[in-house]
């Protein structure tokens, strides 16, 4: 009788859930965060932890949500009964490094307990109705985690022109979220979504300080003949400060709804991409050449 083994040298074939997260992982490189798939429109990261046992770096693509100054991630594991791997590394080995398809840069992370993890996990769940069946397949409590930026790293691409375009994109894709959660939502505003997008609006601000400050007075003192330009683009931040000052306050009041805040959300938008657009055409050559 002849039997047919395999040889103990073959290669094994990769694991399913590997497979898929490597294939998730080279798209998102590829293309600066965006992926299709069960993620597409959603937000990614990819966290690459270190080992708890090898002590050798392992990348995952995770969603997260906004939280102010910190982003949050949940060790869900699809509702199953263990914690996954990438949270047991970062009980041993709190600080990773984030890709967010702009930005690499390292973070710490700090696993929530008590009261914080309660409020955290239920304000997701109240989004995401998701969170709230996978607890309820598994008898563990599924874990929260908030990161929390150590350095801003270097950008994701290293030119300049590249690093502009991949902000530009970046609040695209998040206010884009934004208002598709507002037009999906019910009549309340949930404290999630407002959380969402309080955020872009404060990371909007920022950035548009930090060209203010920076990148603007810099390109003006290679290029005075851009003083127009430069005056218009400012201007336009002050005409999108104006308009984020507005939805902070629309989102304060007690009676705010999802879909009063559309109107809001959209003027935002059509202003804020006008503005980028604008901005791409006039540094953007001027950016590539410097590389």
């Amino acid at each position: 009788m002849t039997t047919t083994a395999t040889p103990s040298s073959a290669t094994p074939e990769p694991h399913p859930v590997h497979a898929f997260n490597q294939a998730v992982i080279e798209e998102f490189r590829a293309n600066r965060g965006r992926v299709g798939g069960p993620f597409e429109g959603g937000r990614l990261l990819l966290i690459t932890t270190t080992g708890a046992r090898s002590g050798r770096p392992h990348t995952n693509p995770v969603g997260y949500l906004p939280d102010g100054d910190r982003v949050l991630i949940i060790a869900s594991a699809g509702g199953g009964p263990h914690h996954p791997a990438w949270y047991h590394n970062l009980v041993a080995h709190p600080v990773l490094t984030v890709e967010d398809g702009t930005f690499t840069y390292e973070a710490r992370a700090e696993i929530l307990t008590g009261e914080e993890r309660d409020l955290l996990f239920a304000r997701a769940a109240e989004a995401d109705q998701g969170w709230a069946e996978y607890q309820r397949g598994t008898t563990r409590a599924i874990p929260v985690i908030a990161l929390t930026q150590i350095d801003a790293g270097p950008p994701a691409g290293g030119d300049p022109a590249a690093l502009l375009l991949g902000v530009h994109d970046a609040f695209r894709r998040e206010l884009r979220i934004v208002r598709e959660e507002f037009a999906a939502s019910g009549p309340t505003l949930m404290a999630q979504l407002k959380v969402n997008c309080l955020t872009v609006c404060d990371n909007l601000h920022a950035h548009h300080t930090m060209e203010d400050r920076g990148l603007f007075p810099a390109m003006g003192r290679q290029h005075p003949q851009l003083a127009p330009q430069l005056d218009r683009l400012r201007a336009e931040h002050e005409t999108v400060a104006t308009l984020l000052a507005e939805l902070r306050a629309t989102l304060g009041r007690t009676d705010a709804t999802p879909a009063g805040l559309l109107p809001d959300v959209d003027r935002l938008i059509a202003e804020l991409e006008a503005h980028l657009t604008y901005e791409e055409e006039i540094l953007l050559p001027l950016l590539e050449q410097a590389a």
